[in-house]
């Protein structure tokens, strides 16, 4: 017996390619793989400090372990699945000439904090080049990690003034 063919179609059958190719991708990705940051272009000067600041970094963070994002570059890092990642050599961000903008002195580097729903963002203050920490969303009311960056980025980014 031979089944008639019958042609697959209206509003619920249109959506089906899109469908089947989420779910191939979903099915496909790895939540091991790195996550993708964008590298920042800084100067010359500025990219040798944060050279030195990547071999300067520590393999773990709070308990994560360091896990660079794609591309891979000495410009950043990450540790966790992207639970801490920074970047060195980022643009001044546009908050720092906020009067109001909060601040955290961390072992003598100083942080200047955005509040995210996604997690706080902190980049450092008074140093040759900026270096940007982004935290989680567990980390939303706490700068413990900041401690890990300290000695680094006092040992090998110079103060601006």
């Amino acid at each position: 017996m031979t089944l008639p063919l019958r042609r697959l179609s209206g509003p619920r059958f249109a959506r089906l390619p899109a469908v089947l190719v989420l779910a191939v991708t979903v099915g496909c990705s790895s939540t091991d793989a790195p996550a993708s940051v964008p590298v920042p272009g800084p100067p010359a000067e500025e990219a040798a400090f944060c050279r030195a600041l990547d071999k300067e970094l520590p393999k773990s963070v709070d308990g994560h372990d360091r896990n660079d994002p794609e591309p891979d570059s000495a410009l950043t890092a990450g540790w966790g699945d992207a639970a801490i990642v920074l970047r060195c050599g980022v643009p001044r961000p546009e908050r720092m000439s906020d009067p109001q903008a909060k601040g955290v002195d961390v072992d003598g580097v100083n942080w200047m904090l955005e509040e995210r729903d996604s997690g706080p963002r902190f980049t450092t203050t008074y140093r040759k080049t900026y270096v940007e920490v982004t935290l989680g969303d567990q980390y939303l009311h706490d700068a413990g990690p900041l401690s890990d960056f300290a000695g680094p980025v006092a040992d090998t980014v110079p103060p601006s003034l």
